[in-house]
C-alpha cells in the first residue's frame, strides 16, 4: 500500500477531485483527516471509506478561516497521533468575466478560498511535520494559472492558482532541509460540479484537450498519491502537469 499507515489530510473532501482522493489513499492505507463545508456529504464519504475498513474521520469548517486549518491538523493529531501529508484541495472557480467589470467582493472571495487558503493551510500543517522529520504538501492548483493557462474571463482564478506556484515553490525551498517536499498538481477539466452539467459545455471544454476528454476525478487523485507517497521521495517545487495536454496545445 502506498500510504499504508500515514496520516493524511484533504480539504474539498466532500465531492469531485477531494472526495475521490480521500477514497483512494484510504484504499491505499491511510488514515484520512477530511475537511468540507457540507456535513452530509462529507459524512457519506467517510462512510464509505469505514464501510470499506478504511481509517477515516471529518471536521466541518471553511478553509478561508485560518483558525479552521489548526483545527484540522489538531484533530489529526489527537486522533492519529501524527500528520505524515496533506491535500489542500478546496478551492472554488468564482464568477467568470472581465477584470473591468468584476464585482470586487468575487476577487476577494475567490482569493480567499483558494490562496489564503493554502497559506493557512500550509502554516499549520509545517510545524506539525517538522516535529517528525518530515512530511509532504500537495496543492491543487490549475493549468489556467499556469505561465501558458491564460484563459479569459477568469482573472480572479488565474491570479489565486499562479500565486499558489509562488508559494509552492516558496514553502518547498524553505522546508527541504527538514525532509517536507511541497508541490502542486495543475488539473485540466475535470468532472466535477466546477465543469457544469450542461453537455454542450462540457463537449467544448473536454475538445480543448488533446485527450478530448474531461479527466475522471480519479485520475487527478492518482497524481495527488504520487506525489503524498515515498514514490515521489526526490520531488519537491514541483508543478505536476495532469491536464490531458491542454498546456501544450495552448503553447
Amino acid at each position: 500500500m502506498e500510504l499504508k499507515n500515514k496520516t493524511i489530510i484533504i480539504t474539498g473532501a466532500s465531492s469531485g477531485i477531494g472526495a475521490a482522493a480521500a477514497l483512494l489513499f484510504a484504499s491505499e492505507g491511510a488514515n484520512v483527516v477530511l475537511g468540507a463545508r457540507r456535513k452530509a456529504e462529507l459524512k457519506k464519504v467517510v462512510d464509505q471509506i469505514i464501510l470499506s475498513n478504511g481509517k477515516a474521520s471529518y471536521l466541518i469548517g471553511d478553509v478561508t478561516d485560518e483558525a479552521y486549518s489548526k483545527q484540522l491538523v489538531d484533530h489529526a493529531l489527537e486522533k492519529y497521533g501524527k500528520l505524515d501529508g496533506a491535500f489542500n484541495n478546496a478551492g472554488i472557480m468564482g464568477n467568470m468575466g472581465p477584470v473591468s467589470e468584476m464585482d470586487s467582493a468575487n476577487w476577494d472571495a475567490v482569493i480567499a478560498a483558494n490562496l489564503s487558503s493554502a497559506f493557512y493551510a500550509s502554516k499549520a500543517q509545517i510545524p506539525a511535520m517538522i516535529t517528525q522529520g518530515k512530511g509532504a504538501i500537495v496543492f491543487t492548483s490549475s493549468f489556467v494559472g499556469s505561465s501558458n493557462g491564460g484563459m479569459p474571463g477568469m482573472a480572479a482564478y488565474a491570479a489565486s492558482k499562479a500565486g499558489m506556484t509562488g508559494l509552492t515553490q516558496a514553502l518547498a525551498s524553505e522546508h527541504a532541509g527538514g525532509g517536507i517536499r511541497v508541490n502542486a498538481i495543475l488539473p485540466g477539466g475535470t468532472k466535477t460540479a466546477m465543469a457544469g452539467d450542461d453537455p454542450d459545455t462540457q463537449e467544448f471544454i473536454a475538445n480543448l484537450h488533446p485527450l478530448k476528454r474531461l479527466a475522471d476525478p480519479k485520475e487527478i487523485a492518482q497524481s495527488a498519491l504520487y506525489l503524498l507517497s515515498d514514490r515521489s521521495s526526490f520531488v519537491t517545487g514541483a508543478q505536476l502537469s495532469v491536464d490531458g495536454g491542454i498546456s501544450v496545445r495552448l503553447l
